[in-house]
């Protein structure tokens, strides 16, 4: 089962009393249909709606009251309308039917019983302005590619991911568990390609998976975007992508094009939206509020690792390297951690932050700032002494609190440390394959200071 903790969250919304109607976020070929089916097995009656297919959307074009769409939809997937029972409907590509987004809050406040979900192309609606979402009136579960948890889970390696969720990790199983990641940070997480994975072990079969996900979203361009013109800059913008994923960026000439700051803006921003990339934005404060700073250059992640792999070329250097720091100068394991850390964050606006101090005699820039418990934790991603950690020591001469973590590819230790000026405080380095754990370990790391 891939989406176990995605399942879990959709459960918990299940058993909720109050539950408002559920839309799936999340770009294409992430799983929706299959996640929701796996959940469906819980009701005594499933009825999966499609508003692509003439028949499914009628219902939702000529409706007279709620009562009647509800009896229409019933009848036309032979079902009993019957209140006292557990009936989920899932309707798919909603944003076919605009006006069905705003069915949604009364189906909710007249038919309560019936527990709905709602996802579509988030693409497709970027460029249809009737559409419009019910804000405040419904539920959102952010679905994104397989975490490392989740690939385990599919590979059937259950005794790798019980240690994975042991806190603290055991040390003999570090190798293994390392070994792992490094097939995970080698074919990413979007579902198809595990499945295959999974099923067949052979690394020379997933090309033609990789091209035909790309072959869709550039699809998706020329379906939907309103000009040739916009279509042009999205293709770009996709196919260039994968050459800045990781790094940061500048909209002028982006992907060494002659396109101007506001065409290619434009285009990343709709694509963000889609949900097939990030535009993570750097702070440059130590304390709450965290507040990103949109004057300065973003920094780019893509949707999954493994094809940023594959479209750069990386996977011949993935397969038996030591350390993932040594790939691409760092590129890939911090994209990959950008990636993990986002993959246990189901709310609609999880976003990703970066640190930078912009001064003629002191630039520094920290790979992630996470929230926890009312405090900016700095994090880097790099292997190597802790003398590397310059820009961490800047962070935390800064912050009022003591508590750093760094991802690398050695055991889990807990050091103290000091920065040039004398603060002493705690790094926590844990090995990459720890980073969709990072949460647990941050409320694990108090107690190890006090002890």
């Amino acid at each position: 089962m891939f989406q176990r903790a995605a399942l879990e969250e959709l459960i918990k919304w299940g058993d909720n009393t109050t539950h408002k109607p559920l839309i799936i976020r999340g770009a294409r070929q992430v799983g929706k249909t299959t996640l929701v089916t796996q959940f469906a097995n819980r009701f005594a009656h499933y009825l999966y709606l499609n508003l692509e297919l003439p028949e499914d959307r009628k219902p939702f074009e000529s409706f007279s009251t709620i009562d009647n769409l509800l009896q229409s939809i019933f009848f036309q997937k032979n079902k009993p309308l019957n209140l006292q029972l557990k009936n989920l409907i899932f309707i798919d590509e909603i944003q076919v039917v605009p006006e069905a987004l705003n069915i949604l809050r009364y189906l909710h406040e007249q038919a309560p019983q019936i527990h709905v979900i709602a996802a579509g192309s988030m693409l497709e609606s970027l460029f249809n302005s009737e559409v419009h979402f019910p804000v405040g009136r419904v539920s959102y579960l952010m679905l994104r590619p397989a975490s490392f948890p989740e690939f385990l889970s599919a590979l059937g390696e259950n005794a790798a991911l019980e240690q994975l969720k042991n806190i603290p990790v055991q040390p003999f199983a570090h190798d293994k568990l390392l070994s792992l990641f490094h097939t995970y940070a080698l074919i990413g997480g979007m579902p198809e390609i595990v499945a295959h994975y999974a099923a067949y072990r052979d690394l020379s079969a997933l090309g033609p998976i990789y091209d035909a996900l790309i072959a869709s979203y550039m699809e998706d361009v020329e379906k939907y975007a309103v000009s040739s013109a916009q279509a042009l800059h999205i293709r770009h913008v996709i196919e260039a992508s994968y050459a800045s994923a990781g790094k940061r960026i500048k909209f002028e000439h982006f992907g060494n094009s002659s396109y101007r700051s506001r065409e290619m803006g434009e285009a990343l921003r709709i694509l963000e939206k889609a949900l097939l990339l990030h535009l993570i934005y750097p702070s440059t404060s130590v304390r709450l509020p965290l507040v990103q700073d949109k004057n300065k250059s973003p920094r780019l992640q893509l949707l999954d690792t493994g094809m940023l792999n594959y479209f750069v070329g990386l996977q011949k250097d993935i397969i038996g390297t030591a350390d993932l720091n040594d790939i691409y100068q760092g590129t890939v394991i911090e994209h990959l951690i950008g990636q993990e850390m986002l993959s246990f964050q189901y709310e609609a606006l999880s976003a990703l932050s970066f640190w930078v101090r912009d001064k003629p005699t002191s630039s520094a820039e920290v790979d992630y700032i996470y929230l926890f418990d009312g405090k900016l934790i700095p994090i880097e991603v790099k292997s190597g002494t802790e003398g590397r950690l310059r820009s961490l020591h800047q962070f935390m001469d800064l912050t009022p609190h003591a508590m750093a973590v760094r991802f690398y590819a050695g055991p889990l230790q807990l050091n103290q440390s000091t920065t040039p000026t004398g603060k002493k405080y705690f790094l926590l380095n844990l090995p990459y394959y720890l980073a969709s754990q990072l949460e647990n370990y941050l409320a694990w790391l108090p107690t190890q200071i006090k002890s």
